[in-house]
C-alpha cells in the first residue's frame, strides 16, 4: 500500500536551538499512527511543520500519494487534505456549529450569506457522526467531547484525509472518551489517515497500529501493534525500563508510624458519605475509584474547600474543622487540584510569583511589604531542587510544558512545609520523564515523614507509588488493598471493588 504522507529529512532550528533533526514519519490510509515522545521532543514541531505554521529547514521532503508537496501556510496545508485538532480547541463559541464549520468560507447567493444550504451542507456531516445537536446549535452549549466533535465535522467537511489529534481525551470523562474512540474506529474504517498523540499508554495499546517515538528533537524508531507494549515505549521516549519509573524508596512501618490524620464517617450530602480513612506520617496512601466515585470531592471536604455535613476529623492529634483552605494550610494540610490551569496557576504570573503566593504573609515586613529577595531565592531553590525547566524564575508559568507546571504548583505547597499533602491527579497531561521527577519528589516527601493522599486514575501509577490503596465506589469507601490487608494491590483487586463485584480475595 502508498504511504498517504511521507515526511523524511524535517529540521527546525529556532535562533541556534535544534528543534527536529532529521525526523521521519510515514502515514498510510485507514491507521491510526501514534506520536509519542515527551514534553519537548518535538512532536508539536513536527505537526506545526504539517499543518504549515512552521517553516522547515532546508532538505525537508513531504510527499502525500507520492507527490511531493510545498506546505508553507495553513491554507496550503490544509489544501493537501490536512487538518489539526489541538489540545485547545480553536472554536467561536458565540456561534452555530454551521457558522464555525463555515467560517471564513461562508457560501453565499446574490451576495448573500446562504445559511440554509450551509445548515442542509453541516447536517448531512453530523448526521454521519452521530451527533446529538444540530448545526443550528450554539457552540458554547456544548460539552467540550461534543466540541470536539465539532472539530472533526469541521475537518471532513474541509474533505480532510489525515487528520492530527493532540491529546483529545485531557478533558474527557471515561464515557465521553469511549465514544471519541469509537468515533475513530469509524473514521479508520472509511480510510481516514490519523495521527494519535497522546500521553496515555492505555490509549496508545487500544486505538494504535502503530507508533512513532521522537525523542530530543529526533527520530528513535516506529512499533508496529505487535511491538506496542508499555516498556518497549517508554524504553524508546526515556532510555530505561517501566519498572524504574516507580521510585519508591521509603519503607513505612505501618505498626509504629504516627497518626497524623484522621477521618471518620465524613459526608458532604451530596457526593460521598460515611467516609473514614487514616494517614500515618512517611506513608503514601492511592485513593483510587472510577471517576465519579467521590474522590475528589472527598479530598477538598478534607481540604475545607467544601462544607461537610457529619463526621469528624483530627490533625495530629488535635481536632481539625477547617472553615477554608487557609485553615487548612495553617495547620499543615495543603491539596493540589486536578486542574492546575484553571484553579491551580497563575499563568500569567512568574514562576517566582506562583511559587511564592502562599507564603506571602510569612515574610511580608510589617505585614505587608513583600521580601522580594526572599521570594526570588525560594524560586531558586525549587526550580534547583524539583528540577523544573525554565529560562529563569520570571518566566511566565503559562509558557511552561505541563510537567514544569505541575512541579511549579507543587513547589507552592511544599513551601508551608506541609505534614500532610493530597495531590489530586498529579501527572495528569505529564509526559513520562516529567512523570518519573513527580513520583521521586513524592517518594522524598514520604521519607520525610510527609503523609500523603494520591489520587489517581491511572492505576499502573497508583499501584507503583502507593503504600496501600483506598479505593472508592458511587460516593463511599468500598474497601482496601495493599499494606497490611492481605489483598494484593492489582489493577483486577481494585477494580473489584470499584465496580462493585465480589470481594477480592485475600493472598
Amino acid at each position: 500500500m502508498q504511504p498517504i504522507l511521507e515526511m523524511s529529512n524535517v529540521s527546525k532550528t529556532f535562533v541556534g536551538v535544534k528543534a527536529l533533526t532529521d525526523v521521519k514519519l510515514t502515514l498510510y490510509p485507514g491507521e491510526v499512527h501514534a506520536l509519542m515522545g515527551e514534553n519537548g521532543a518535538g512532536k508539536s514541531t513536527l505537526m506545526k511543520v504539517l499543518s504549515g505554521a512552521y517553516r522547515p529547514d532546508p532538505g525537508a521532503r513531504i510527499l502525500i500519494d507520492g507527490q511531493p508537496v510545498s506546505i508553507t501556510d495553513p491554507i496550503s496545508s490544509k489544501a493537501a487534505g490536512v487538518s489539526i485538532i489541538y489540545q485547545e480547541l480553536s472554536l467561536s463559541p458565540n456561534l452555530t456549529v454551521a457558522q464555525n464549520m463555515y467560517l471564513g468560507r461562508e457560501l453565499h447567493s446574490y451576495g448573500i450569506v446562504n445559511r440554509d444550504r450551509m445548515l442542509k451542507d453541516v447536517e448531512s456531516i453530523l448526521g454521519r457522526l452521530g451527533a446529538q445537536f444540530t448545526g443550528s446549535t450554539i457552540v458554547g452549549t456544548l460539552s467540550i467531547a461534543n466540541r470536539q466533535l465539532v472539530e472533526i465535522a469541521r475537518a471532513l467537511h474541509a474533505q480532510c484525509r489525515i487528520l492530527v489529534m493532540d491529546e483529545p481525551t485531557t478533558a474527557l470523562s471515561s464515557r465521553e472518551t469511549e465514544g471519541l474512540f469509537s468515533m475513530i474506529r469509524q473514521l479508520r474504517s472509511e480510510g481516514m489517515a490519523i495521527v494519535y498523540i497522546s500521553h496515555r499508554m492505555d490509549e496508545v495499546y487500544e486505538l494504535s497500529d502503530r507508533v512513532s517515538v521522537l525523542r530530543d528533537g529526533h527520530y528513535v524508531g516506529t512499533l508496529d501493534h505487535q511491538q506496542i507494549s508499555p516498556d518497549a515505549i517508554v524504553r524508546m521516549m526515556v532510555g530505561r525500563e517501566l519498572s524504574s519509573l516507580y521510585t519508591k524508596v521509603h519503607t513505612p512501618d505501618f505498626s509504629r508510624a504516627k497518626l497524623i490524620l484522621d477521618v471518620r464517617d465524613l459526608s458532604d450530602g451530596t457526593r460521598f458519605r460515611n467516609c473514614s480513612l487514616k494517614l500515618h506520617a512517611g506513608e503514601v496512601v492511592g485513593l483510587a475509584g472510577l471517576v465519579g466515585a467521590g474522590r475528589s470531592e472527598l479530598a477538598q471536604t478534607i481540604y475545607g474547600f467544601r462544607p461537610r455535613t457529619t463526621g469528624t476529623m483530627t490533625l495530629n492529634g488535635s481536632d481539625f474543622n477547617p472553615r477554608s483552605p487557609q485553615n487548612s494550610l495553617d495547620r499543615g494540610l495543603a491539596y493540589l487540584t486536578e486542574d492546575r490551569r484553571d484553579n491551580g496557576l497563575f499563568l500569567d504570573m512568574s514562576c517566582r510569583d506562583n511559587t511564592n503566593t502562599a507564603v506571602l504573609k510569612r515574610d511580608a515586613r510589617w505585614g505587608f511589604v513583600l521580601n522580594r529577595r526572599k521570594a526570588e531565592q525560594r524560586a531558586h531553590n525549587a526550580i534547583k531542587e524539583l528540577s523544573v525547566r525554565v529560562p529563569g524564575s520570571a518566566y511566565p508559568v503559562g509558557g511552561l510544558s505541563g510537567g514544569n507546571q505541575q512541579k511549579v504548583l507543587l513547589s507552592r505547597w511544599l513551601e508551608i512545609e506541609p505534614r500532610v499533602l493530597i495531590l489530586d491527579e498529579p501527572t495528569r497531561g505529564v509526559d513520562i520523564g516529567a512523570k518519573s521527577e513527580i513520583y521521586k519528589i513524592i517518594d522524598t516527601l514520604a521519607q520525610k515523614g510527609v503523609a500523603i493522599l494520591v489520587i489517581s486514575s491511572e492505576l499502573p501509577e497508583i499501584i507503583g507509588i502507593a503504600d496501600r490503596i483506598i479505593v472508592m465506589r458511587e460516593g463511599a469507601i468500598t474497601g482496601e488493598v495493599g499494606g497490611r490487608t492481605g489483598i494484593k494491590p492489582t489493577q483486577e483487586n481494585i477494580m473489584t471493588l470499584a465496580t462493585g463485584a465480589a470481594a477480592p480475595a485475600v493472598a
